[in-house]
Formats: structure tokens, sequence, C-alpha cells
């Protein structure tokens, strides 16, 4: 047996960004998600999926003040998590910082460690498992863009070059929180999570190739390659540092390259769209690092659909030799886009909203039916018994079901 970092190969996880957003502040997006209001009843969803493990969000400029603390926020979740025996993936930094900080000094760095330091005693003291998973910060390579060059959310940058002084900032403050958390917990796991993307230019613009090409080698992987340690050596990144890679993928992360970004996704069918599982090849051997599909869905009727292909597409990979431990279906309840407001019917339940303002959770039986029969496929590889923890997913059971029904990639997201 070969174990797995998780109790199940498919994990899950909840919308919990705090970002200060262009036009409407700072958002709690848990709350406009009713989480903690509902935190029980979108926990006991899981485990009659398979699922046992969780990303969840802690709030860091909503709970720090000025370097005193509140927690109280999640007793809600770690609650839940208790009494549904979950196993989760603390974010600490989902695109939200304090307001008093500059993200550009060395105080953002020192502040953040010491966020880090005390969430984690918060959450050790209270958890029902080990060990503890971390993701310090979520995406700073695309937060860098979100917020260091298309202006969407703070810290409002608008060029290329604020947008890398910001990644490398995030980077810096990401290593400072790993080194916090295990000085007293060094048995901790961190899971370092960005998105998988592929640029190409227009067919029209030649002479784009090469910044399509930047983006998609370079840029893509400015923050991994600090915390690995690959670049900028200086700042303390490692491969112990990054320690598990966290690749998100959805379809519009395959664009056609735009000046000034941000770029517009390809459509199915485009001859220029890469298999999902070169893209997670190719990512993992660069770092060589244990990795997970940290998020993935399709959208309404598709999300049955794009299941099938994203696990086809990791089984595929796995059978190439990735080191390959699970697949977090994101998010567990809907979310809205950010910018319209409008619910986007990619989760393992939809929202709908009661006269009294209540969002009633409506788990989409499709979804549910399809990651049923992928549990069936790996067997018991998902399977939950009382006590989840005592078993992690047995890696080469999996990779031996991959190679026994000779799962291969494509490009075809139809």
């Amino acid at each position: 047996m070969r174990p797995g970092l998780f109790p199940s190969f498919f994990l899950s996880g909840f919308e919990c960004s705090t970002f200060l957003w262009k036009d409407k502040g700072r958002r709690d997006l848990t709350a406009e998600l009713q989480h903690c209001r509902h935190a029980d009843e979108d926990y006991a969803m899981f485990r009659p999926l398979g699922i046992a493990v969780a990303r969840e969000g802690i709030p860091w400029p909503l709970v720090d003040r000025s370097g005193d603390y509140d927690f109280s926020c999640i007793d809600p979740f770690l609650e839940a998590q208790r009494r549904h025996g979950m196993l989760p993936i603390w974010d600490l930094c989902h695109y939200g910082y304090p307001d008093d900080l500059d993200p550009h000094s060395d105080g953002f760095v020192d502040r953040f460690a010491a966020y880090a330091r005390a969430a984690a005693h918060y959450v050790a003291e209270r958890a029902h498992h080990g060990p503890l998973f971390f993701t310090p910060v979520n995406e700073p390579t695309f937060w860098g863009y979100m917020g260091g060059e298309w202006s969407w959310c703070a810290p409002f940058g608008k060029d290329a070059e604020c947008r890398r002084r910001f990644t490398t900032m995030l980077a810096r403050a990401d290593i400072a929180a790993v080194k916090a958390i295990r000085a007293d917990f060094p048995e901790a796991r961190m899971v370092h999570i960005d998105p998988l993307i592929w640029v190409v230019p227009p067919r029209d613009r030649p002479d784009l190739a090469e910044a399509a090409q930047r983006e998609s080698y370079d840029d893509a992987y400015i923050a991994w390659d600090i915390i690995s340690g690959l670049k900028n050596p200086e700042y303390g990144g490692s491969p112990e540092i990054i320690d598990i890679l966290g690749f998100n993928n959805y379809s519009f992360g395959q664009m056609e390259y735009r000046e000034g970004g941000p770029h517009v996704a390809l459509e199915p069918g485009d001859d220029r769209i890469r298999s999902v599982c070169d893209l997670v090849e190719e990512a993992w051997a660069k770092y060589k690092r244990p990795c997970i599909i940290a998020e993935t869905s399709g959208r309404g009727q598709g999300r049955s659909h794009w299941l099938n292909d994203i696990a086809s597409e990791c089984l595929s990979a796995i059978r190439r030799g990735v080191d390959l431990h699970g697949i977090c279906l994101f998010p567990a309840v809907d979310m809205t886009d950010w910018h319209t407001g409008e619910w986007l019917r990619m989760g393992l339940a939809d929202t709908e909203p009661l006269p009294d303002g209540t969002l009633m959770r409506v788990p989409s039986r499709d979804y549910a039916e399809t990651l049923r029969r992928w549990q069936c496929l790996l067997e018991d590889a998902g399977a939950l018994d009382e006590d989840p923890y005592s078993d992690p997913i047995d890696l080469d059971r999996i990779a031996d079901i991959a190679e026994r029904h000779q799962l291969t990639a494509d490009a075809d997201w139809h």
C-alpha cells in the first residue's frame, strides 16, 4: 500500500474570499453564502458522497485587530467538522488582508506570519484530527493579477510591475507563515494553490506568441518558484516549504491572449486546447511534489460532464506517474460571480432564496450520481467508516484501477 495524504480521493470546499472589492468595499463571501448559519447542513452533505476533506477559510481581515485576534467566527465550522468527521484544509488568506496593512512592506510579511501562528494554535487546540493542513495564501499568482494588474481588488495595481511586486510579497508572506506554523507544529502540511493556465496568441497575431508563452511558462509560476526556492532563494523557500501543490483547473483557464488582459477563454473544440492531463503533468514535473486538483467544477448541466472529464484526466496523469492524491470539487455550495452577483450553479448544492432571505441548499442530483459512479469505479478507495482518519486512500490501488480501465487524456471538453 502507498498511502495517500487524505482519507478520501474526492475533496470539496467553500468559497471564502474576503477581498476589498473595486466597487463594493470589503466583502465576506462566507457571510454572503450564509455558510456560518448553515455550517452543520453544509458539512453533513459530504459523508454520503464519500468526501472526508474540505477546504475552509479563516478571514484574516476580519479576525485580526492589529495583532489581537478573535477567531470565534470559525467555531461553527470546527463544531461541524467534529460532528461529521471532516478533515479541514484551512485557508489562512483568501484574497483579503487587514485595512491598515501595506502589502508591499516588510510589516505585511511579519504580521501575516504572526497571524498564521495564532490561527494554527486556535484550530490545533480545538481540532479532532491530525495532522494539520493549511493553505497559507490562496492563489498568490492569480491574486497578483486581480489586485496588482487588473485592479479588481486591493491593492488596486494597474501594471505588470505592480503585479510582480505584489505576487512576490505574497510569496514571501507565505514562506514566513509556513515557518511560523512549523516552529510550533512541525508535522503540519501545507497545500500551495494556484491555477493551471494555458495562454495562446490570437490566430491573427503571431507577434503576441512570446507574450503568451511568457504567461504560460514564467508568470504562471512566479509564486511557486519563490516558495519552492527555485527563484529568489534569499526569501527562504524550499521544496519542504511548498510541500503539496494544489492545481486549480476550470475551463476558462485556457485562454487567448489579450493585451492588457484579462484574456478570453478558449471555446470547446478549439484545436489550441491542451489536455488537463498534460497541464498537470507539466506543472508537477517542475517541482516533483505531491499534488491535488485543489478546485474544479463545471456549471449547470455541465457539472456531471466536467467531472467525467476531470476524473479521467487525473487518473490518466496518475498512469503517467504523477503523484496526484485527490480531486477537490469546488465549491460545495454554489457561489456568485464576483462581478455580477449571479449565482453560478457550480456547486455540489445550489442555493434557492426563501422569502425570509434564507439561502436553502438544493443538492445537484446529477452531479451526486456522477460522483457516486466514480466512487464505485474506485471501489473502496473512497469508502468512509466511523473513523475516516484511520485509513488513508491507497494510491497504488487507484493507479491499478486507472491502468485496468486504460483511461487516457484528450482535449475534448464536449
